[in-house]
């Protein structure tokens, strides 16, 4: 019998197994992951990009978790010696129309109490040399780190401190009842007190289980990138962003230095035929079904049909995924792009056709459900997790006497 049993061992229910810890020391936690390896889907799949919240409405989990956990996730790497790199990013106007946009976006950042500065061309030459850009946002506190590495030292504590990882441990059925929760895996039984779900690119299925229906539905986002050939990687000294297109919920093509030395140019976001979906050609019927039968999907694609029919275009063309790098750094070429692996990103959509914009938990008789927790979740994913043990009910019968506040 356990205390908490944590469904997804990605850096979500990674940091939530740390942070029972910190709150509930002497508690018994099992996380339960169907992978054989901690970290395998979003957060394997990470760019690597430490977020500062600058994109995010002021206010929202996003925003505040982002700025906070920008700082906590730099501190844990300084404490356990993580490789790390907080080399700042800028965001760049490559068009007369677009500095309006980047003063709006300037704005939303000091709103957000981000030490952030706009500079001109010449800064942004000194910065970035082989840039186009009419003017640009400076953001020093982002920066780069391996998420895997990450999520590996939390699992590492998380054993450290009594806790169990069980791998290959797939939850095929969730019985919460009231005072405990009954969860039958591809491994057994499972009992605990109270089930914390973190399944990410199946957190609604998650929830599903455990007899909850949201009103929204996970839809999977193949994001794809190509990397910078190594005799190229001089044109990019750190992390170049676009000025993002307020119609679109995505962020547009852009360069990351990663911790690695090699530079990722990417993404465009297009629907993945497969929640895990990291090829052109992976497929599963039933993940495609949900989606195209879902209303939701239907509206969110009308109103983004030209957008969307664009990142399908540099889907399948290399040519136009180049001339769409080619407005921040005119001089890149075909040739200087090698394929480099995607990434998924688990957004949950509403019937109406609107993404989840924020984080976002439900909270269950005898459970807890992160239902959306897309990008900036990696950077923000101590204070996620801090944030779900808050909302963990103070029982005297959860974990007996051993309660410590």
């Amino acid at each position: 019998m356990f205390d908490f049993a944590i469904v997804g061992g990605g850096i979500v229910g990674l940091s939530t197994g740390m942070a029972i810890y910190e709150r509930f020391p002497n508690a018994k936690v099992v996380v339960i992951e169907k992978e054989p390896a901690v970290a395998q889907h979003q957060t394997g799949h990470n760019s690597g990009v430490i977020h500062s919240g600058i994109y995010y409405k002021p206010g929202s989990f996003k925003a505040r978790f982002a700025r906070q956990g920008s700082q906590s996730m730099r501190d844990f790497c300084q404490k356990y010696g993580i490789e790390h790199d907080i080399c700042g990013k800028v965001i760049v106007a490559t068009k007369q129309e677009e500095l309006p946009l980047l003063d709006n976006l300037y704005q939303r950042g000091l709103q957000n109490e981000l030490n952030i500065h706009k500079i001109g061309q010449d800064e942004l030459k000194e910065i970035e040399p082989h840039v186009n850009g009419l003017g640009a946002i400076r953001v020093p506190m982002a920066g780069i780190v391996n998420y895997l590495q990450v999520s590996e030292k939390f699992a590492e504590l998380i054993k450290e401190k009594g806790g169990e990882i069980r791998l290959n441990t797939k939850v095929e059925k969730i019985h919460e009842e009231s005072n405990q929760v009954t969860i039958e895996t591809s491994q057994g039984t499972i009992k605990a007190n109270m089930v914390i779900n973190c399944a990410g690119l199946h957190s609604d299925r998650v929830a599903a289980a455990a007899g909850y229906q949201t009103d929204m539905k996970i839809v999977p986002f193949r994001g794809e990138y190509f990397k910078l050939k190594p005799e190229k990687r001089y044109l990019v000294k750190n992390l170049i962003y676009p000025v993002p297109n307020p119609k679109f919920p995505f962020l547009g093509v852009h360069f990351t230095r990663m911790i690695s030395g090699e530079v990722d140019a990417g993404p465009n976001a297009v629907l993945s035929f497969k929640r895990e979906g990291y090829k052109k050609t992976d497929f599963n019927a039933k993940d495609l079904a949900e989606v195209l039968t879902y209303k939701g999907f239907w509206k969110l694609a009308s109103k983004f049909m030209k957008e969307g029919m664009e990142e399908y275009v540099r889907s399948f063309s290399k040519k136009q995924f180049t001339k769409s790098l080619q407005e921040l750094i005119p001089e890149i070429q075909e040739d200087d792009l090698i394929p480099a692996p995607a990434g998924v990103r688990a957004q949950a959509l509403k019937y109406d056709g609107n993404m989840v914009d924020d984080f976002h938990i439900i909270m269950g008789k005898q459970s807890i459900h992160v239902c959306n927790a897309p990008s900036p979740a990696a950077t923000a994913s101590i204070e996620i997790g801090k944030e779900v043990v808050r909302r963990i009910p103070v029982q005297t019968n959860l974990i007996e006497s051993k309660l410590i506040i």
